[in-house]
């Protein structure tokens, strides 16, 4: 299959058989390099690094130059550097990105309304219903790439297959600018070449327990015993697995998809062992989120914070909240209290907190008294001064002071909040 570096990659010939390959998925390739070069275009044809320039920050996007060197997404920037000397470092735009993702999705929009973004740079696209209007998958895929290219100066790739899980395997093969179909009846075939890496949802843990015990393609998982993959997965992974090996998914394009998780994440120039420090980090950070949360009209359910070591240990806890809740104190003072329950041996590299199981406001039963009302008050308020004066016009007087060297923003915020792309 093709590899992240884009050497392999598989492509469609024109008036290749598209029936029954209805569902798309579209990839924007190297979607935050693309649009750094989109900006710049003297950037074109160089290896290119997104990421903070100095410090310990990580890559947040790379160009198809860089990566056949070996530089890949969430790796520390020095190490990117160390295997690609010559590649040129850009900070990221994170604002540049969001409205040309919202660019890209009105172009999906215009072709069919069943568009389920999964992130700011994908989306699945069922165009089953679109064929009268527009032609064939196959047709509608190749008109959609034309369309992204000349309405934006980037370039996508799209998988079309039967099932959502086929077409992102087949967009991910065909990286970059390409397009790769599956028709219906070959999707059997098309699975038993792959290796179990490819399959969507198989992380490297998975596939390394399947691998130990010789099933390294999808062709060796369909001869498995169903015993030997519940052995290697759990029953619950394994069921999964053998349903999307046989070119099984019965999930549909949906529009309405509810965003699991809001969070914000920091890495540090230099490790921190000073748990004042760090319980201040977790207080501006559940700010932070607690502030997303509202402008977009959610609660969150559960806290988690995840902490990484100096050795790169990576550490996580979660706690389900007695009523969900988007103030910035509630969230704070959980995180805090799930980092102390983590020991600790080494400094800190990383910290983060985010709020998962997101409902509507207000969603839940009126309470007979709300614990939390002194500091709602005080939280809209410091809405209400960020939406005059800015972010970061009124903040804790415990955040006040000199930077920590990672920065005011994190290095490699998430962009999954609702609504955000």
């Amino acid at each position: 299959m093709g590899r992240g570096d884009g050497s392999g990659r598989i492509v469609s010939p024109p008036g290749a058989d598209d029936t029954g390959a209805g569902i798309l998925h579209v990839d924007m390739d190297a979607f935050y390099a693309a649009a750094e070069v989109l900006h710049d275009p003297s950037l074109a044809g160089r290896p290119l690094i997104v990421g903070a320039p100095e410090g310990r920050g990580v890559v947040s996007s790379a160009s198809y130059e860089a990566r056949r060197f070996g530089v890949r997404s969430a790796m520390p920037v020095g190490q990117a550097l160390r295997l690609c000397p010559s590649a040129v470092v850009v900070p990221p735009h994170f604002d540049r990105y969001v409205a040309l993702s919202r660019q890209v999705m009105e172009i999906f929009r215009d072709v069919t309304p069943l568009v389920e973004p999964l992130s700011i740079d994908e989306a699945f696209l069922d165009v089953r219903g679109a064929r009268r209007l527009w032609g064939s998958p196959g047709a509608i895929a190749r008109m959609l790439r034309e369309k992204v290219r000349a309405e934006t100066g980037l370039t996508c790739s799209v998988g079309a297959a039967a099932t959502k899980h086929v077409a992102k395997m087949a967009s991910t093969i065909s990286k970059p600018d390409g397009l790769l179909i599956v028709p219906e009846a070959d999707t059997a075939s098309f699975l038993a070449a792959r290796p179990v890496r490819a399959l969507w949802g198989v992380g490297p843990k998975a596939a390394e327990a399947l691998e130990a015990r010789g099933l390294r393609t999808v062709a060796d998982v369909l001869e498995a015993p169903t015993a030997v993959l519940e052995r290697a997965l759990g029953p619950a992974m394994a069921d999964r697995v053998w349903h999307l090996s046989r070119g099984i998914d019965p999930r549909e394009v949906t529009t309405d998809r509810v965003e699991k998780s809001v969070g914000h994440e920091e890495t540090f120039g230099d490790d921190i062992d000073d748990p004042r420090v760090l319980r201040s980090e977790l207080r501006r950070l559940a700010d932070r989120v607690a502030a997303r949360l509202r402008s977009h009209g959610w609660d969150a359910g559960v806290v988690a914070v995840k902490i990484r070591l100096a050795d790169f240990t990576t550490l996580s806890r979660s706690q389900t909240l007695p009523e969900p809740t988007s103030v910035g104190q509630r969230i704070g003072e959980t995180a805090i209290g799930l980092f102390e329950s983590v020991p600790r041996e080494l400094p800190v590299r990383l910290i983060g907190v985010r709020g998962e199981k997101l409902r509507p406001s207000g969603g839940g039963a009126l309470a007979l008294w709300d614990d939390d009302e002194d500091w709602r008050r005080v939280e809209d308020a410091l809405d209400g001064a960020a939406a005059k004066f800015g972010k970061g016009a009124v903040t804790r007087a415990t955040l006040l002071g000199p930077g920590r060297g990672g920065g005011g923003a994190p290095s490699h915020p998430r962009l999954d909040d609702p609504r955000s792309s």
